[in-house]
């Protein structure tokens, strides 16, 4: 007997439905959602193309199984009955239930100006965090008409719903103008929102008499043997017939550049840095990338990998992102290789002055938030800027007029990964030392000793004494990097209690310890009284202090302006 009950493709707007509803629901033991908003965002570039996006797997579960929750986001299943389990799909369905229903950390939003002059889609859609002023100030629909910003959550109802929006943008216009704007709004509405609104998945629902110990064994494949279908694949298969093997090239610049094979890169990243050197008008769109000839890719393959491999020694040695989870925005590895295979790293004293320009740029980009929306165009943006910096004109504007908010810092949690992991690098730059060896935190440390980041104020400490909303007990300001065995040491004590014995551990730098993590030592530190709120606005102040050293930033800038302009 088949176990599959059908292969039918669905719309995308249903299976929502269906998550919303509680009808589709995930197996208890289905790990997190760990999208970050990038990744979703380019997954909606591809479905408002109408590009394949992969398949999904489920299986109805009239039985009930196995336990089961509902998708992040999603109203609580309080004991509703549901239908489908999903086995094969969390994240792309998380990540698109979540932007068009308005839910979670991010909410995703459309420039509609920008679609009326012509731009790509992926140039109009960006995020904010939500909680945000910008984000909140984009729920109000007058701030929404006034900048013609379309919250992607509108969508949820399809093409209904944008049209029902747009009606309500244009009605107050004069005659002329409602028609102009209707026009342009229609056409928008033909272009990319129809084609949201048709988009269906390809889905295999396995019948309900689908034996438990077969599940086990579909379910384990998946996640053994998943392989990602990209961009540079697609690149593969067409220059094959070209003689031009990417798969053959990647495979030796991995083996050549210890650098590319640690930072595990995404070969797609080579493409778009040869995208850089080959055009007059940068760019790294990738309807521009997927035209690069034959001769483009033989001529700037060894330039733009040696500029890759440059570009992680620079982020690893003068940035201190030591490991690949520390790296900010891997989307700076494209412009930052970009001009080191142009320019290449001079010899002499120029060679430092290059290197200070390049970091500065690093730290700025990072807590300035240059990358959290139109990678793709800011990208380009600092390809061109930095080559002109570097040969003596003005610096990138991030550079020039330095911003970020020190509040941000109660906020940010590891969800949040550029600023919190901008803090981290900040913190390793501070020369940060191992508790347990007290030497110095590198990568090959941090390995060694199991080194994370982990809470200061044991999370459950905090939630035990009633202290802290639970984004506060984990915002980067009560973390910072731990070994494995001191952190089981510390457990959920208290601070004054687990700070006082390594304090008194015989012969342990205790000041100088702590004040390389960035912490309180004297008799003063918040640690002693277990004062969670004081402890908060020392290190806040500390680490602020760090980011203006590494950023030039005087003062605190409201990066949340609801006029947009700080973005």
């Amino acid at each position: 007997m088949s176990i599959f009950e059908d292969t039918n493709p669905r719309a995308l707007k249903e299976l929502l439905v269906e998550i919303h509803s509680g009808t589709t629901v995930l197996p208890d033991f289905q790990r997190d959602f760990v999208w970050e908003p990038v990744p979703t965002q380019e997954l909606i570039v591809s479905i408002a193309n109408n590009y394949p996006a992969g398949s999904l797997l489920r299986v109805r579960d009239i039985k009930g199984l196995f336990a089961c929750r509902e998708f992040e986001g999603a109203p609580k299943l309080n004991g509703r009955k549901h239908t489908f389990l999903v086995l094969d799909g969390q994240q792309r369905l998380t990540s698109l239930y979540q932007a068009f229903y308005g839910v979670g950390e991010h909410r995703y939003f459309l420039d509609l100006r920008k679609l009326t002059k012509g731009a790509d889609f992926e140039e109009a859609i960006f995020h904010e965090r939500a909680t945000t002023k910008r984000a909140r100030a984009l729920q109000d629909f007058d701030v929404q008409a006034r900048e013609m910003i379309l919250p992607l959550s509108v969508l949820k109802n399809g093409t209904g719903g944008f049209l029902g929006w747009l009606m309500q943008v244009t009605n107050p216009l004069s005659a002329d103008e409602r028609r102009d704007m209707q026009d342009a709004l229609m056409k928008i509405n033909q272009d990319w929102i129809s084609t949201i609104d048709d988009y269906h998945f390809p889905v295999v629902t396995l019948s309900q008499d689908t034996a438990t110990d077969a599940l086990c064994t579909i379910f384990e494949t998946l996640n053994r043997t998943g392989v990602k279908l990209g961009p540079f694949e697609l690149l593969t298969a067409r220059y094959w017939p070209l003689n031009v093997n990417l798969r053959e090239l990647w495979a030796k610049a991995r083996a050549e550049h210890p650098a590319i094979e640690a930072y595990d890169v995404d070969p797609y990243y080579v493409m778009q840095i040869i995208s850089l050197l080959s055009r007059s008008a940068p760019s790294i769109k990738r309807s521009d990338v997927m035209e690069l000839t034959a001769d483009e890719v033989k001529n700037n393959w060894d330039s733009a990998v040696r500029g890759l491999a440059a570009g992680l020694e620079i982020l690893r040695d003068d940035c201190h992102a030591v490991l690949p989870k520390w790296l900010p925005y891997q989307t700076m590895l494209v412009p930052l290789a970009g001009v080191l295979a142009k320019v290449g790293i001079p010899q002499g004293p120029e060679a430092g002055v290059h290197r200070e320009k390049l970091k500065k740029w690093f730290w700025c980009s990072v807590f300035g938030q240059t990358y959290e929306s139109h990678a793709t165009s800011q990208s380009a943006r600092d390809f061109a800027d930095l080559l002109t910096w570097l040969s003596g004109g003005s610096p990138p504007e991030a550079v020039e007029k330095p911003r970020f908010d020190p509040r941000d810092l109660r906020d940010v949690t590891p969800r949040q990964r550029a600023i919190y992991s901008g803090a981290i690098c900040l913190i390793l730059k501070n020369g940060a030392r191992d508790f347990h060896t007290q030497a110095v935190i590198t990568g090959k440390l941090m390995t060694e000793q199991a080194i994370d980041d982990h809470h200061i104020f044991p999370a459950k400490f905090l939630e035990e004494s009633g202290i802290g909303l639970a984004r506060r007990r984990d915002c980067i300001l009560n973390r910072t990097l731990i070994d494995g065995t001191t952190n089981k040491m510390i457990g959920k004590r208290p601070p004054s209690e687990y700070m006082r014995d390594i304090r008194n551990t015989t012969g342990f730098p205790f000041g100088p310890v702590l004040d390389s993590h960035l912490l309180p030592s004297g008799d003063s530190s918040p640690f002693w009284r277990d004062d969670f709120e004081a402890f908060l606005e020392w290190r806040q102040a500390k680490l602020w202090e760090e980011i203006k050293k590494a950023t030039g930033s005087r003062e605190p800038s409201d990066l949340e302006s609801t006029n947009g302009e700080a973005r």
